[in-house]
């Protein structure tokens, strides 16, 4: 098999994992990394692990596998796991092609593919085709494809490269997003558009790139552009005729974020009248960003859906002191309503672009003894997360990889502790912090098994030189008012793959790659991991000991999400887009100047060797038993 060609990448076993990342090269990183990872210090819950008992998604929101795949995240406990079993451990080495597919647009695929009944569908960065392919045909052919033809002019304001997320199903219906604003809903059978809704202005900025989520009717979207002053919200559209529901923004005055007498967060830092305005200056929420473009998960029993809000903007930190409602957080709201439960700020007055997009897993747990329902959240910020999911307290905060940006969380205040060393401003040069803005993880969805017990965590390795400049506000103009430089993070490799043991809070493994491991993950019941590397590889590996069992070579470099489905002949199948791309493939899917170190907002400068490595691409490749 070609993809056994390559040498495996370097493997840490759980009583050395994350000393490794933190070691190596620690004088950029400083004690405080080394400390958080090798001695535990600042493992904010750790001291008090969780008990090893069971852990599973709430079967409400995880409901049994009929080996379809309906929505990226697998179901609404965002859990990622396949119970499909045919491929296992044992035969997983014998995967060969089962059919390709050219999207037939070299920009960065970052989509994962849907599967229900007899039919996938795919949907394309920028021009936001979206195919059908007939699954009871041989080689797969096209169903049909539907063409939204948006406005070219939104390639000119999306922040990181034109990539869209994927699609979501729902009765009969397909929904997406396009990259200039539009949610559309196509008949499933027919690809026939059946409405249309213009939600986002790329005239100020606002862009989509996100996958929407299908909730009792309603489909749930939210907008990019905290890099162009764009205020953020979430939109709820009815799955019937695509008006909306109701709006929920991520900064201003109570009415407009959807706060009421109900709203009853955990903390004090977060309690108040229209923190979403006295917490900035005068004016300044209505383009602070707090836009939500990754990640949303839905608790059919409480009733509650649970988003992040982005990154404050602009970047520098000197341009807008105070808090920063409702940014860079975590909002739980009632689905019927929008109306905000509680809220929790992973990073306030965020100083570093630590967006709090990521997803969020849902697991009943025993934690200290006691029967808890929380959220799992690996953090921008560099913190793996663990919440009561119905009050937003903080049960847990421990660095999964290097950290020296903060200190910790205290879990009295449930306030991230920062670092002021690392703390940057207007013409202030700070260097090597960690995590860098695109965070220890960034947008890339984990997965977890309840097999194991263990979350699969594809992240990134990187630091940061910063330097905080003035900007002014002009519609339409990037607002980051910071200089950004990327460099390799302790060790040089610039990617991770961790195994996270949920309930000891700690690494069980960690995989060592050269590149952001920038594509999301899978894993299934057959105990095998899938992942995809920027130079192209789609790996499998084992759920329990982190072994390579079996690697192909795709054409581009891999930021796509896998999925396993039961095809129409009752086999398992993987699929994964190829296509490289994406904030941390912008050199090569943009083809920008490797010399400009602060190019594609400084990623450039750690991926200069990206161009070496792979090329532009957009191809899904489906596997399959012999």
């Amino acid at each position: 098999m070609k993809g056994m060609l390559h040498p495996p990448p370097a493997r840490v076993d759980a009583g050395q994992g994350a000393r490794a990342l933190a070691t190596e090269n620690s004088f950029r990183t400083g004690i405080l990394s080394v400390m958080l990872l090798a001695c535990g210090l600042f493992l904010s819950g750790a001291s008090e692990p969780a008990s090893a008992a069971a852990i599973a998604p709430p079967a409400a929101a995880a409901p049994p596998d009929d080996g379809q795949w309906t929505m990226p995240a697998k179901n609404y406990a965002s859990t990622r796991f396949s119970e499909l079993s045919e491929i296992n451990e044992g035969n997983v080495k014998n995967l060969q092609v089962a059919f390709t597919f050219s999207t037939g647009v070299n920009k960065g695929q970052e989509a994962a593919p849907l599967v229900v009944g007899n039919n996938m569908y795919i949907v394309t960065p920028f021009p936001n085709i979206v195919y059908a392919l007939d699954l009871s045909r041989p080689g797969a052919p096209m169903k049909w494809k539907n063409e939204p033809n948006p406005e070219p002019a939104a390639q000119g304001v999306a922040c990181c490269d034109v990539v869209n997320r994927g699609a979501a199903f729902a009765n009969g219906r397909i929904f997406f997003n396009t990259l200039d604003g539009h949610t559309i809903a196509l008949d499933a059978n027919t690809g026939k558009p059946i409405w249309n809704t213009h939600v986002g202005n790329i005239n100020i900025g606002e862009t989509i790139t996100m996958a929407p989520l299908v909730v009792k009717g309603k489909v749930l979207v939210g907008n990019s552009g905290g890099e162009m002053g764009v205020r953020g919200w979430v939109k709820a559209l009815d799955a019937g005729d695509g008006h909306v529901v109701w709006t929920a923004y991520g900064t201003g005055p109570d009415k407009d974020v959807l706060i009421g007498p109900d709203f009853k967060p955990h903390y004090d830092m977060d309690r108040g009248t229209d923190l979403g305005v006295t917490t900035w200056p005068p004016e300044a929420w209505k383009i602070g960003g707090g836009n939500m473009w990754g990640w949303i998960s839905y608790d059919p029993d409480l009733n509650l859906i649970f988003h992040g809000t982005g990154n404050p903007g602009p970047w520098n930190p000197d341009l807008r002191p105070g808090d920063n409602k409702w940014t860079s957080g975590i909002f739980a709201r009632d689905a019927d309503t929008g109306a905000a439960k509680w809220f929790y700020q992973w990073s306030p007055h965020d100083l570093h672009d630590y967006d709090g997009i990521n997803e969020q897993i849902l697991l009943d747990m025993t934690w200290q003894g006691k029967p808890r329902k929380v959220l799992v959240r690996p953090e921008r910020n560099g913190y793996l997360y663990i919440l009561d999911r119905t009050t937003g307290e903080v049960l847990s905060a421990t660095a999964y990889g290097p950290v020296n940006s903060s200190k910790g969380v205290d879990l009295k205040t449930g306030r991230l502790i920062a670092n002021p060393d690392k703390r940057t401003g207007t013409g202030k040069v700070v260097r090597d912090i960690c995590p860098t803005a695109s965070g220890l993880k960034d947008w890339q969805p984990s997965a977890f098994s309840p097999r194991t017990g263990l979350l699969y965590i594809p992240h990134n390795n990187l630091c940061m030189d910063e330097e905080g400049v003035e900007v002014n506000y002009i519609a339409g103009t990037p607002y980051v008012g910071m200089n950004v430089r990327m460099i390799p993070g302790p060790g040089g490799n610039r990617g991770a793959f961790t195994a996270w043991d949920v309930a000891a809070a700690k690494p069980a493994w960690v995989l060592k790659e050269n590149f952001p491991v920038w594509s999301g993950t899978v894993v299934t019941a057959g105990d095998v991991v899938f992942y995809g590397t920027m130079e192209g590889w789609f790996k499998a590996v084992s759920a329990r000991t982190g072994d390579l069992l079996w690697q192909f070579k795709t054409s581009s470099g891999i930021i796509g999400q896998p999925i396993t489905y039961r095809g129409p002949d009752g086999h398992q199948y993987v699929a994964i887009l190829s296509g490289v791309g994406g904030w941390a493939g912008a050199i090569v899917s943009g083809d920008l100047d490797p010399r400009d170190a602060t190019a594609a907002l400084g990623f450039v400068n750690a991926m200069k060797d990206l161009k070496n490595a792979t090329t532009a691409g957009g191809t899904l490749y489906v596997f399959r038993l012999p």
